[in-house]
């Protein structure tokens, strides 16, 4: 697993490629955690490149939903194939995050 990450008007996209499992998911939270521990409050997860993730996974996206809460911050995916929606999906993650269609509705999504 890699991530590339991008800033459009201080929003951060993260897009993690690959896999997210229990021996990648601690690379993943420092990607996604690290910026949000350090005064990111807007968040996008582009998924167009992961082939799968674990509760590693699931428990790192739902740690940064929480930390961003108390902050007003916000948190939105996109990009999801179906066997990624299919895990948040069983999970009953769907119903707690922000899942977007596309790049331009994530983004607006998290706008202020």
């Amino acid at each position: 697993m890699n991530s590339a990450t991008e800033t459009v008007n201080d929003t951060l996209i993260i897009r993690p490629a690959g896999r997210i499992d229990s021996n990648t998911a601690p690379q993943f939270e420092q990607d996604v955690l690290g910026p949000i521990n350090g005064g990111q409050n807007r968040v996008v997860l582009d998924f167009g490149d992961l082939d799968y993730i674990s509760s590693a996974g699931l428990r790192v996206v739902l740690m940064a939903a929480k930390r961003l809460k108390p902050s007003g911050g916000k948190l939105a995916l996109y990009g999801m194939s179906d066997p990624i929606r299919e895990v948040f999906e069983i999970s009953g993650f769907l119903t707690l995050l922000t899942v977007c269609a596309d790049r331009d509705e994530a983004l607006a999504a998290v706008a202020d």
